[in-house]
């Protein structure tokens, strides 16, 4: 899986493939398929898939796919098909079991089933993609030609190639694995590397190299930004933690924790997992620059707004998950939040390097720092929650829901803290000579030219095949299950906030999956509602009526 991502709101174009989906059927005994009809194999498969048993998880999950082999269309043991690579209990009582698919010991990239085993030891649900019949593909026959080391070159030269420049320095690095890559055409070997690089341009690149031509099959450039590293935290201090004040971007007063040192005080939270750092760039692009200190620990002058804001929202986004679903931090195992602010000169961006945030001061046109609007700095931690969970992939319909996955937890966490909430997304940052304006709007996704309904879906290839464009479907959906309304005709009794809030988050860090697609997530959201409220809820049935009514099925 992915772990290191830059992420946010604007992007290159490349060509990928969108897989088409059909809706679910009824397979008998109440076993329920919904198909993914390129590939004609299960994306979900829910219901009562087997008896109760004491079984370990992961062996009534392989039972059963060992039984369902002709379903999920594989050849060889289950258990070395699709390898178990994570596994976790939650607050209901269901094991969640995550595996890779492999095929004669080589992963399959983005190919990952989510299988979900309740208290009683009954399956109830296996989602995701498994690539079919790769044991009859000729494309993966005959011998790899090109070398680990040749591949890392091949894969250097062609990020310096898309930034323009040579690369002196990467700030980390993901050395070539060898992978099946099956996204695009035949399925091929190939070799998955990742570049994180801040200069000539900030960028995180993921490059695959033909391991038996060395062509380059993709290269994607996935800086997740906020217009439509190295870890900076483990500075060696010791202090006692107090409360600071600052003023914010806006003007507004706020309170915060920091360290009182006998240097002085500086921006570290220390009550909030390993710890919430926040650094000073100094208008340069090396990260994390100095970590941010303080004589009296009154944080008021110009230039210290952006940081005020960059460590106050870094700790609300941190206690949103983490007292609202339970999640410690974005690896839910306490990670380091490290914000820099002030990064570059008149920066219009801020993003997710894969290992910490940026935020540019803007050129106080088009946008104001960027650390000054909640649901931006919400909006781009998630991306952090999803590369640790569903690694949704940063192209055509799995990069549209990781938008809008985005998009929804940033408004959510502006909803929970009553932080001027509404569903327009960056309104506090974006063009601060025009009151209203807003980078997209949850509630009419048409008023930014961003679709309503997935008839109206983006099919090109620009914006990495649509992923802030298309986010407007799964944005618009979103809208409609917390408040209700009617759309296209399909009318929508809304939910709330706070269950939109249970069911997006158990779809996304329980049922997507890397390649994910709008079908998907609908089976996916209905089957977390079902988990949470039962399968005759008026929850569930809300849910489908908002996919419907965006026209997803």
């Amino acid at each position: 899986m992915n772990k290191r991502k830059l992420a946010g709101i604007g992007a290159a174009a490349i060509m990928a493939l969108s897989l088409a989906a059909g809706p679910a059927s009824a397979a008998g005994n109440g076993v329920t398929i919904s198909k993914n009809e390129e590939l004609n194999v299960p994306h979900l498969v829910s219901g009562e898939l087997t008896k109760p048993s004491s079984k370990p998880a992961a062996a009534i999950v392989h039972n059963y796919l060992k039984q369902e082999k002709d379903l999920f269309g594989y050849s060889g043991e289950a258990a070395s098909s699709f390898e178990v690579i994570s596994e976790e209990k939650d607050e209901l009582g269901y094991t969640h079991v995550r595996l890779q698919q492999k095929h004669m010991g080589t992963p399959v990239f983005g190919s990952v089933l989510t299988a979900h085993v309740d208290k009683k030891g009954v399956l109830t649900a296996v989602s995701g993609t498994a690539v079919p019949d790769l044991d009859k593909k000729s494309s993966l026959a005959g011998q790899n030609k090109v070398t680990k080391a040749d591949a890392y070159g091949i894969g250097k030269k062609e990020v310096e190639k898309q930034l323009g420049g040579k690369v002196d320095k990467f700030e980390n690095e993901e050395r070539p694995a060898l992978v099946i890559y099956a996204l695009d055409g035949a399925p091929r070997y190939a070799y998955q590397m990742r570049f994180e690089v801040l200069d000539p341009a900030p960028g995180n690149f993921l490059v695959f190299v033909d391991a038996k031509t060395g062509e380059i099959i993709k290269s994607l450039n996935e800086m997740h930004e906020a217009k439509g590293g190295k870890k900076g935290g483990t500075d060696a201090i010791s202090g006692t933690v107090v409360t600071g004040s600052g003023t914010g971007v806006l003007g507004d007063s706020k309170t915060f924790k920091t360290l009182s040192t006998t240097d002085g005080y500086y921006m570290f939270d220390g009550t909030r997992g390993k710890g919430i750092y926040t650094y000073d760039g100094r208008n340069q692009t090396r990260i994390p620059g100095s970590l941010w200190l303080d004589a009296d620990n009154r944080f008021n002058t110009s230039y210290d707004r952006a940081a005020v804001d960059a460590h106050t929202y870094a700790a609300w986004t941190y206690d949103y998950f983490r007292n609202v679903h339970n999640r410690n931090s974005y690896d839910n195992a306490g990670a380091e939040l490290v914000s820099t602010v002030h990064y570059g000169r008149s920066y219009n961006n801020a993003g997710w390097t894969g290992s910490q945030m940026i935020y540019g001061d803007g050129d106080g046109y088009n946008f104001r720092a960027f650390s000054g609007s909640l649901d931006v700095v919400a909006h781009e931690l998630t991306h952090a929650v999803t590369d640790f969970s569903a690694d949704l992939i940063y192209q055509n319909e799995s990069g549209a829901i990781n938008e809008s996955m985005s998009d929804i937890f940033g408004t959510l966490t502006e909803y929970h803290f009553n932080n001027n909430p509404d569903w327009l997304m960056g309104e506090d940052i974006y063009t601060p000579g025009t009151p209203g304006d807003a980078l997209r709007s949850m509630a009419d996704p048409t008023l930014a030219g961003d679709p309503d309904h997935y008839s109206k879906r983006y099919t090109g290839t620009q914006d990495y095949g649509g992923v802030h464009i298309n986010s407007g479907i799964g944005n618009k959906m979103a809208y409609l299950l917390a408040n209700g309304g009617t759309h296209y005709g399909v009318k929508v009794n809304g939910i709330g906030n706070d269950k939109v809030g249970k069911v997006m988050y158990r779809t996304l860090t329980q049922y997507l999956t890397p390649t994910s697609n709008y079908s998907h997530f609908r089976a996916s959201a209905v089957r977390a509602a079902t988990d949470l409220y039962g399968s005759t809820s008026a929850e569930v049935a809300s849910v489908k009526q908002a996919f419907s009514a965006v026209g997803v099925y």
